[in-house]
C-alpha cells in the first residue's frame, strides 16, 4: 500500500471512532438516570457522587469537542472521497499520531512541568479516547447505579402504593384504627419513595440493590389490606353472619343435648365413663348486634371468631361425648360375645364339670350383665377365664 493508502484507513478508523464516541455520548446525555439525577435535589453519597460525576461529565464534552475540532481538520484533509494528498501527509501524521488535543484536566504540577510549557500538554487522539474513556466510565457507572436501584424499588412501592388506594374507599368507616394504619402505610411508601428518588445509590451494595425494606412495606401493606378486605366483609354480611352464629348454636345445643342423652344411658350401663363437658353458653348475639350498630367491625370480627372457635370446640366435645359412650358399649358388648365363645369352647374340651372354670365364668359373666358394668373390671375377669380355659387344653 502507498503512504496515501496506509494514511487513509487511518483517517477513515478515526472518523468512524469520533462518531461512536459521540453517539455513546449523546446517548448519556438523553439517558433517564442522567436527566434525573441532574434534576433531583439529591442528598448523602449519591448527592457527593453525582456532583464529582457532572464535573467530569462536564469535562468529557469539553475535551470531546476539543478532539471532535481536531478530527474535523483530520477529515478535511483526507476524509471520506477526498484522499490525502501527498503535500498533506506530513500534518495529517502529526495530527493522527502527534499531540494535538488539549484535554480539560487540572495542569501538570508546577515541579513536573517545563519552563516553556503552559501546564496543559497536549496529548495524542489515542490518549485524548483513553481518558474520555475513563470519564465516561466513571459517569455512567453512577447513572446505572442509580437507575437499576429505581427499576428494583419501584415496582414493590407502586404496588403497596396502588394496594392502599384501592383499600381505602374500603376502609372509611371501619374505625379509627384502620384509618391510622392506613396513614401511616402510606407515610412509609412515600418516604421509601422519596428516600429512593434522593439518595439511591445508599441501597446499592456489591453491584446490587437492597430491597428489603421495599419488600417488607410490601408484606405490611398486603396483609393490611387483606384485613380491610375482611372488615368490609364483616360490616356488608355483619347481620347474616350474626344470624349464621345463633343458628349454628342452636344446632349445637340440639346435638349436645342428643349427645347427653346417649351419655347418660350409657352411664346407667356402664360405669366410670368420661366426664360431660360443660355446657355450651349461649352467642352473645345482643351484644353482637350493638357492636355492628356502633360500627365497631375490628371487636365484631373478633367476637365473630371467638364465637366460631366455642363452637367448633363444642361440636368435638359432642362428637367425643357421644363416641365414648358408643365405644364403651361396643367394648361390653364385644367382652359378652368373647365370654360366650370361650363357654363354648370350654364346653367342647369337656370342663362343663371343672369347678374353676365355672367360678371364673360366673364373675365374668356377673360384671358384664350388672349395671353399671365395671369395663375395667370385666376384661381382667374374661382374660382370666379365657387363660383358664387354655391351661385346662394344654393339660389336655
Amino acid at each position: 500500500m502507498t503512504p496515501e493508502q496506509v494514511t487513509g484507513e487511518r483517517v477513515a478508523a478515526v472518523l468512524a471512532e469520533r462518531d461512536a464516541i459521540q453517539a455513546n455520548l449523546l446517548e448519556l446525555d438523553g439517558s433517564f438516570g442522567k436527566r434525573v439525577l441532574e434534576g433531583a435535589a439529591l442528598t448523602g453519597q449519591t448527592r457527593q457522587r453525582w456532583e464529582h460525576a457532572a464535573v467530569t461529565l462536564a469535562s468529557l464534552w469539553e475535551t470531546f469537542l476539543a478532539y471532535s475540532a481536531v478530527v474535523d481538520r483530520i477529515a478535511a484533509l483526507g476524509g471520506g472521497a477526498h484522499r490525502p494528498q501527498k503535500k498533506d501527509l506530513p500534518e495529517l501524521s502529526g495530527l493522527l499520531a502527534g499531540g494535538c488535543v488539549q484535554l480539560s484536566s487540572a495542569p501538570v504540577p508546577l515541579a513536573r512541568r517545563d519552563l516553556a510549557a503552559s501546564g496543559r500538554p497536549p496529548v495524542t487522539l489515542t490518549a485524548a479516547v483513553g481518558a474520555m474513556r475513563r470519564a465516561f466510565t466513571e459517569v455512567t457507572m453512577v447513572t446505572a447505579a442509580a437507575e437499576a436501584v429505581w427499576a428494583a424499588v419501584g415496582p414493590p412501592l407502586d404496588a403497596a402504593a396502588a394496594d392502599l388506594a384501592r383499600a381505602r374507599a374500603r376502609a372509611a368507616g371501619l374505625g379509627p384504627d384502620i384509618t391510622a394504619e392506613l396513614g401511616s402505610a402510606d407515610s412509609a411508601c412515600q418516604g421509601l419513595r422519596a428516600a429512593a428518588n434522593a439518595d439511591p445509590l445508599a441501597l446499592w451494595r456489591d453491584g446490587q440493590t437492597d430491597t428489603s425494606a421495599a419488600a417488607q412495606l410490601r408484606q405490611q401493606v398486603a396483609a393490611l389490606t387483606a384485613r380491610i378486605d375482611e372488615l368490609d366483609r364483616v360490616r356488608q354480611q355483619a347481620q347474616a353472619r350474626i344470624d349464621a352464629l345463633a343458628s349454628a348454636a342452636a344446632t349445637a345445643q340440639t346435638e349436645r343435648q342428643q349427645a347427653l342423652a346417649d351419655w347418660r344411658a350409657a352411664s346407667a350401663r356402664i360405669g366410670a365413663l368420661p366426664p360431660a363437658p360443660a355446657a355450651l353458653a349461649e352467642p352473645p348475639t345482643a351484644s353482637l348486634a350493638a357492636l355492628a350498630a356502633s360500627g365497631q367491625w375490628t371487636r365484631l370480627a373478633a367476637e365473630l371468631e371467638r364465637c366460631a372457635a366455642e363452637l367448633a370446640q363444642s361440636a368435638a366435645q359432642t362428637a367425643q361425648l357421644r363416641r365414648s359412650a358408643a365405644e364403651a358399649i361396643g367394648r361390653r358388648d364385644e367382652l359378652r360375645g368373647l365370654l360366650r365363645a370361650y363357654q363354648a369352647k370350654a364346653a367342647r374340651l369337656g370342663g362343663a364339670e371343672n369347678a374353676d372354670l365355672a367360678e371364673r365364668y360366673d364373675q365374668a359373666h356377673g360384671l358384664l350383665w350388672t349395671a353399671p358394668c365395671d369395663l375395667r373390671a370385666a376384661e381382667a375377669a374374661v382374660a382370666a377365664y379365657q387363660r383358664a380355659i387354655l391351661a385346662t387344653e394344654g393339660r389336655r
